[in-house]
């Protein structure tokens, strides 16, 4: 039986677009780069061509890695979602308890995943640390520093 990966409707639609640029744009640029390539001569020393055929085996790993994941979504749509416990999809806002420091958080699934822009993996330890928590909770959390608290301050469901 096959694993289903949860992910939100914005994180498929992220990853088709990765899957469309790689199939459409990036693998024919690297089909022509090959055939460049091959036209300067000698093939054992021609260092565009290797990098070209390890660009192009990079590319084909990473588009059926694409479709993989993408045939085994598990769509979860969060704006249809509500309530007063975290769970994934919810959009989570936290303070340091000790800096007072706020920060603002989506579960999202593994793929999904992107710290800068605010979206944390369901199995990150904050993430796992939060799933079942309200608003006023206090959550600790074990880093390679030591342990870190936060409170959430805002659920939503967005």
């Amino acid at each position: 039986m096959s694993e289903k990966f949860p992910m939100t409707a914005q994180g498929l639609v992220r990853l088709e677009e990765e899957l469309r640029v790689l199939k459409s744009e990036e693998r024919p640029a690297v089909i022509q780069a090959i055939a460049e390539a091959r036209e300067h001569g000698d093939l054992s020393e021609n260092a565009e061509y290797h990098a070209a055929r390890e660009k192009q085996s990079f590319i084909e790993g990473r588009i059926q890695e694409l479709e993989t994941r993408i045939s085994r979504a598990e769509v979860i749509d969060v704006a249809s979602m509500s309530g007063d416990t975290i769970k994934f999809g919810a959009t989570v806002t936290v303070a340091d308890e000790d800096t007072d420091e706020e920060a603002t958080y989506q579960l999202v699934g593994d793929l999904e995943a992107e710290v800068k822009e605010g979206r944390i993996a369901i199995t990150s330890p904050l993430a796992r640390a939060l799933i079942g928590k309200e608003v006023g909770d206090s959550v600790e959390v074990v880093t390679p520093n030591g342990g870190k608290g936060y409170e959430v301050i805002e659920i939503k469901y967005i």
